[in-house]
């Protein structure tokens, strides 16, 4: 499967999503309607527990919904097949955890190159000239356990990047750094977002980089609202 079009927006509509939590029913998404433009910078807010990482998942076809679409290209990507979605993924979605979820066997280079060997198209300069844009151009065979905490989520930026993908989405990337590291962090993603012109949307509780945002959204009581326009 090739990457999708780039100029697609990202729609989701009638979202809803409930977990089931001893003998009670937690219902996060309400009916949750969005629309995300190509090449757009969004933020989404809210408060602990209110289903920010669900509805992320949900937008990069990691977590089903139980109601509800999200369309990409004008297709349901739940009603691919399991291998069309996957491939969707790989190719047009790259993923910054909040906790970097690298391998920790491989070295920085080879955490970068992960994705393309998923997708048979293994190029290890292509992933050291990522590191090297990310910063860490010197630390290619590291492995992670070698590597500060800023570190490992530029390998991981390096990472989600690996495919060019259309769609960026980001989870509290700066959940587990430092302030002075987690404003490089910032600065650096949205340094890439201007170069390529890929959607983003960046999941915090920072309300500095929430402001960043040319979309801020606010989530509560499972439905996502604009907050307003960044600067």
């Amino acid at each position: 499967m090739e990457a999708v079009d780039a100029s697609s927006p990202l729609t989701c509509s009638a979202l809803h999503k409930t977990f089931r939590l001893g003998h009670t029913d937690l219902e996060i998404l309400r009916g949750l309607e969005a629309t995300f433009r190509p090449g757009g910078l969004n933020t989404i807010q809210g408060a602990s527990g209110s289903g920010k990482s669900t509805l992320l998942q949900i937008l990069g076809g990691l977590e089903r919904p139980d109601a509800g679409e999200v369309r990409w290209s004008g297709e349901s990507i739940y009603a691919w097949s399991q291998g069309k979605l996957a491939a969707w993924r790989n190719l047009s979605v790259g993923f910054v955890f909040q906790s970097y979820h690298l391998f920790p066997e491989l070295s920085a280079l080879e955490n970068v190159e992960f994705p393309a060997r998923l997708a048979r198209r293994s190029d290890s300069a292509h992933a050291a000239r990522l590191l090297d844009q990310v910063g860490l151009g010197s630390r290619l065979h590291h492995r992670p356990a070698e590597l500060s905490g800023g570190e490992q989520q530029r390998v991981a930026i390096a990472r989600a990047l690996r495919n060019n993908p259309a769609l960026l989405l980001a989870d509290e990337p700066t959940g587990n750094l430092d302030t002075a590291t987690g404003h490089e962090i910032i600065d650096l993603l949205l340094r890439l977002h201007t170069e390529r012109g890929n959607c983003m949307i960046i999941v915090t509780h920072d309300d500095r980089i929430a402001a960043l945002g040319q979309q801020i959204y606010r989530l509560e009581e499972g439905r996502l609202a604009p907050a307003g326009a960044g600067a």
